[in-house]
């Protein structure tokens, strides 16, 4: 195996993992990360991982052993950006008029920590193909899991667990109801005509019993609530605690009935938001399928 050839391996998995790494980040509608400095960290992190992933192969031809030392400090580097997200976050969650909630923060660090692993293995996989077989080969592996790297970060939407539709609002004396589901107590006559006028009620229904749990869960709840307050905006200000957008479950069936208040009151737009809100991994759970595992019914 010779020099030159190491180094097309190195060169064309190390482009494969930055590759990687740009293609897994983007801003969305969530405005993280945010432009351009949130871009620069990220970027810098994913540069160093697929240099790591990129040398792997190599240094192993060359009997080099030490460099799996460097592959275990990148792994304590790559949980310091998970930490680094997460109290970053979370400071900036104090200053948010609808925050994110502590369990949409965990997820959003979560899959930082995700990708940069992601960045290793394609440049781990496009360098020993490159070094097996030959430099094209490698180019079409190096494409193949830049392309597979969003599958394997790609969770499910909130559309597809439950069943999203508009609902009306009513005041009953100073109780706010989204049809029957109690929402809470609302006494100022002018936070009354803020939410009947401004407000916009929605009911979503899960679609099994694992969707009923996910969303009794209170950090999906806030996840929802954050997206559409992100996107559409919030009317309210501080020291407003009754105008604040809130959801609570019918605890006979698992529905969940939300309050919106947006400052651009677009009702389909909600619904679409809504739907595209991602299911949090700490609020999934199947009963169902534990119940098939112990042999009983749901």
């Amino acid at each position: 195996m010779n020099l030159d050839h190491l180094m097309v391996a190195v060169i064309i998995s190390g482009l494969a993992g930055v590759c990687t790494r740009i293609y897994l980040l983007q801003t969305d509608y969530r405005q993280y990360p945010t432009y351009p400095h949130g871009y620069i960290i990220h970027l810098a992190l994913g540069i160093i991982a697929a240099g790591l992933g990129s040398v792997a192969i190599p240094a192993l031809i060359k009997k080099d052993f030490t460099a799996f030392t460097f592959l275990a400090l990148a792994a304590q580097q790559f949980r310091d950006v998970r930490n680094m997200e997460r109290t970053m976050l979370s400071k900036i969650d104090q200053m948010e008029l609808v925050p994110r909630g502590v369990s949409y923060i965990e997820g959003i660090a979560m899959v930082f920590e995700g990708r940069n692993y992601l960045t290793i293995a394609s440049a781990l996989l496009t360098s020993f193909t490159v070094i097996m077989w030959n430099a094209t080969v490698g180019v079409i592996v190096g494409v193949v899991c830049v392309i597979c790297s969003r599958f394997f970060m790609s969770g499910k939407m909130l559309n597809s667990i439950v069943d999203i539709r508009e609902a009306k609002l009513r005041l009953d004396g100073a109780s706010l109801y989204v049809e029957d589901i109690y929402l809470m107590n609302v006494g100022l006559s002018s936070d009354k005509k803020a939410i009947m006028e401004n407000g916009i009620g929605m009911i979503l229904t899960p679609k099994d019993a694992s969707s009923r749990i996910t969303l009794s869960n209170v950090g999906q709840r806030q996840a929802i609530l954050h997206d559409v307050s992100t996107v559409l905006g919030v009317y309210r200000d501080t020291g407003e605690p009754a105008l604040t957008p809130l959801g609570k479950l019918d605890l006979k069936d698992g529905r969940l009935g939300l309050l919106l208040l947006p400052q651009d009151r677009n009702v389909q737009t909600s619904i679409d938001i809504i739907g595209k809100v991602p299911v949090l991994e700490s609020a999934m759970k199947k009963p169902l399928q534990a119940n098939a595992s112990r042999g009983g019914t749901s």
